[in-house]
């Protein structure tokens, strides 16, 4: 499955520092406050609830994120320039990783 390929929900922003992609469930509060946290900071994301997507492509989706980081994917999911990532929602990790 080539993750480029889904139907991602974009924000617009005008920080652009990093490439970020949120994977998150619709009814996650930490997904909620995770995607509040960059509209907040005015950063350009875009993201995905998995719980409104067939199941299949939601487990492909968690499978590929496995496999690429190592790490069982709990949301939200955050992935960095394609590189790193991040799990959960902790405002002082992810001010570090995105430099703010």
């Amino acid at each position: 499955m080539n993750l480029n390929e889904l139907d991602y929900q974009v924000v617009e922003g005008s920080r652009r520092d990093h490439e970020v992609v949120i994977y998150a469930l619709s009814t996650c509060g930490f997904c909620k406050r995770a995607i509040s946290f960059l509209k907040d900071k005015d950063y350009a994301f875009r993201y995905i609830h998995l719980d409104q997507i067939p199941l299949e492509t939601k487990n492909e989706i968690k499978q590929v994120l496995r496999e690429r980081f190592k790490e069982n994917p709990a949301f939200p999911f955050a992935v960095i320039d394609d590189s790193q990532h991040l799990i959960g929602f902790i405002q002082p990790d992810w001010e570090k990783t995105l430099g703010l």
